[in-house]
């Protein structure tokens, strides 16, 4: 009997790994091995995360990558990675760095080299980069705050309840990682966008997302120009960054398994 693919599912910042939880539930369904480990120190519930912010403080890309890649090792197979904002730049480097069989990064974080840095995004981040001193703390959005960052695209009820259902405090460090990775030749937001023996990615972005705007997934697909492995783009034009937890979550699953079955991955 064939062991089932593993996947595994990263998400980003202030969002819990149990917002994945649908998800796990089709992949299961389609023949999958899914998992959504959470990031460094992260509680096993939202209420503790919410209880204890402190756990996840001070973690940065190199930590969350490295959290995932031993994961990786303790596996029979490679897996497919499907993240999610920051958990969608973790899936390029992994995938980078061949320890992926295919990678879906879902309105993934500007990797190093993305230039756009558009006002929208700003905005949305704007509750850690006002104190500089949060790099080494963790932040937790008000409704709000996330209604800005995640939920524009969806009712304002819904993106309360998406809110109190899924959000918890997110370190800051990573934000201030990929914003100094530019000007850091050692920037732990770099990707090998350059390897030609790598698996297939595909990026998803949301053409209303205000955290990680469409222009920025589009550089980013300019990033891997050099690389004659598969690099796909999907877009979903009415979607913000809520697209993997809002009611339309659904869409996005079936685009990313129909993208997996045309690669017979």
């Amino acid at each position: 009997m064939t062991t089932p693919t593993p996947v595994i599912l990263i998400h980003g910042l202030w969002l819990h790994a149990t917002s994945w939880n649908p998800w796990l539930d089709l992949l299961r369904q389609a023949g999958y091995a899914p998992s959504a480990p959470g990031w460094p120190g992260e509680p096993d519930t939202v209420d503790e995360a919410r209880a204890n912010p402190g756990s996840v403080a001070d973690h940065g890309i190199d930590d969350v990558v490295e959290h995932y890649a031993k994961i990786i090792a303790g596996l029979e197979r490679a897996p497919i990675l499907i993240g999610h904002s920051f958990g969608g730049m973790i899936a390029q480097k992994l995938l980078g760095q061949n320890l992926a069989a295919a990678a879906i990064a879902i309105d993934a974080a500007q990797i190093k080299g993305v230039l756009p840095l558009p006002l929208s995004a700003l905005r949305a981040t704007l509750p850690v980069f006002r104190n500089p001193a949060n790099k080494h703390k963790a932040v937790s959005l008000t409704a709000e705050q996330f209604r800005y960052a995640f939920g524009n695209a969806v009712s304002e009820q819904e993106s309360q309840e998406l809110f109190e259902r899924w959000a918890i405090p997110a370190p800051g460090k990573p934000l201030f990682e990929a914003a100094a990775a530019n000007f850091n030749p050692h920037s732990p937001a770099k990707v090998d966008t350059a390897n030609d023996a790598r698996g297939p990615l595909l990026l998803i972005t949301g053409g209303r997302d205000h955290t990680v705007p469409e222009s920025v997934t589009r550089a980013t697909l300019k990033q891997y120009r050099h690389s004659d492995a598969v690099t796909d783009i999907q877009d979903f034009p009415d979607r913000a960054h809520s697209l993997t937890i809002d009611s339309g979550w659904r869409d996005v699953a079936q685009a990313s398994l129909s993208w997996l079955k045309n690669h017979a991955i």
